[in-house]
């Protein structure tokens, strides 16, 4: 959950599982209490807010491709690399939000994968 503003395709897409528009929706004003729905969300609450990003540390997002935050998560992995922060963005097709609830799906052991090889080498370059 990145952006409360809500705009983008993929939350409204038909057949999401686990996670649909009105669920984020419900988050959202759970989360933001009387702040849902204004322009005073502080970017400390909701990222896609913040209007520098220059500065923040290397970052991977995996998400998947049907996933209501797929849109939103593309966004922010571009608005990084675009302020100079190493990013690296996964879009698994075919999963859905909490797609780690079936750990044995060879999808789902793909995207741990990748998680797992992005983390390694972020922690020997610190490393050297």
């Amino acid at each position: 959950m990145l952006d409360d503003r809500q705009g983008t395709p993929s939350i409204d897409a038909d057949g999401l599982y686990v996670w649909n528009a009105r669920s984020n929706s419900f988050g959202w004003r759970s989360y933001l209490g009387d702040l849902y729905g204004s322009d005073d969300v502080p970017a400390y609450a909701a990222a896609a807010r913040a209007t520098d990003l220059s500065g923040l540390p290397p970052t991977c997002i995996v998400v998947g491709s049907i996933d209501g935050f797929r849109d939103e998560d593309v966004t922010y992995a571009q608005r990084l690399n675009q302020a100079g922060v190493p990013c690296e963005l996964h879009v698994l097709a075919g999963l859905p939000h909490a797609y780690q609830m079936a750990p044995d799906a060879a999808a789902v052991r793909l995207a741990a994968h990748g998680i797992d090889d992005w983390l390694a080498r972020q922690l020997a370059q610190l490393a050297r």
